[in-house]
């Protein structure tokens, strides 16, 4: 008997929790979605779709919750605003509510979603001598975050549509997806992104190589080609493969493989031992590109002990046989 009232004390009690630990947990999901949409709207308001589109009409900021009820809308026309700026959002109460019209003599009471056209027709209403709104956003909560549309008044073009979680898991995986697409269907059209950097290290050793590079991968952040180097090793052919670090100021950070001409030559030719050089020389490279110039700073490192501090030349255009 004083089993059974403690099993179903701990089962009244579980009940009790597993909703709030639930509604805790999607709460935090939705705030965190809400924190990232201004990392992803910042530059679709700055140089995209939305650069000059004010002001926008909030229609809707819908919970999905009852728990989240109460500071959803809020939370949600903040994180709007901190994105576009505060100063060109309008909010659009009456769209968010069930409607009453007279039309030809007939009252009509109307709930749900609004057509561009009502919507216009209310922002005229209450505009009074403000501008038009050019643009109407709906912020909807989910089960993993938030859905965003935004659309223009003038035209019905969706000017911005996403599903946003905490992690941008879903916006990271369909941007992952298009960047393989469009590489491959470039790489199809026989087109290429190339890159051509001369590498001059001065000191306190030598190195002077010329990199023919296309660039590729996950967001475009790996460059591998040919490498051709005149010092260290003296008449070097090889490949390279480097590596774009954006965190770091766009940081190049790679290797070099190069094969000695003359000492292939002569070993092909019999002669034993090096000639000028290794047979094979890795070289480890890294280039700091200077902002707003085709310059950057060099530092290597090769596997014949030699150690350079220079300067790059990108993407030279003096080659006229080169992209």
């Amino acid at each position: 008997m004083v089993l059974s009232r403690i099993v179903s004390i701990l089962c009244i009690t579980l009940g009790l929790l597993l909703p709030t630990t639930a509604a805790r947990a999607q709460r935090a999901e939705t705030s965190e979605a809400l924190e990232r949409l201004r990392d992803v709207l910042e530059p679709v308001v700055q140089d995209g779709v939305l650069a000059g589109v004010s002001p926008i009409l909030v229609v809707s900021a819908r919970p999905a919750f009852e728990s989240t009820r109460s500071w959803f809308p809020t939370a949600a026309v903040v994180a709007l605003g901190d994105a576009v700026g505060r100063a060109n959002l309008r909010a659009c109460e009456a769209c968010m509510n069930p409607r009453a019209t007279m039309r030809e003599g007939a009252f009509v009471y109307a709930s749900g979603t609004l057509s561009l056209a009502e919507i216009v027709a209310i922002d005229t209403d209450m505009r009074g001598a403000a501008a038009p709104a050019m643009a109407a956003a709906w912020i909807d909560e989910t089960d993993g975050g938030i859905a965003v549309r935004i659309i223009s008044l003038t035209t019905g073009r969706i000017l911005f549509a996403e599903n946003l979680d905490g992690q941008l898991t879903s916006r990271v995986r369909s941007a992952r997806t298009f960047r393989f697409t469009d590489d491959l269907e470039r790489r199809l059209r026989g087109e290429s992104l190339t890159h051509v950097a001369l590498d001059i290290g001065v000191l306190p050793g030598q190195h002077v190589s010329l990199d023919i590079l296309d660039q590729f991968g996950d967001r475009n952040l790996d460059l591998a080609g040919v490498s051709v180097s005149v010092v260290d090793p003296f008449l070097g052919v090889g490949g390279a493969y480097y590596r774009v670090i954006p965190e770091a100021f766009n940081l190049t950070i790679g290797a070099q493989a190069l094969v000695a001409i003359p000492t292939a030559a002569g070993n092909a030719l019999g002669l034993e031992g090096e000639l000028i050089d290794p047979l094979l020389t890795g070289v480890l490279v890294a280039r700091w590109p200077i902002p707003n110039s085709g310059f950057g700073i060099l530092a290597t490192a090769s596997t014949n002990g030699t150690l350079t501090i220079g300067f790059s030349l990108l993407n030279v255009s003096f080659l006229p046989v080169l992209p």
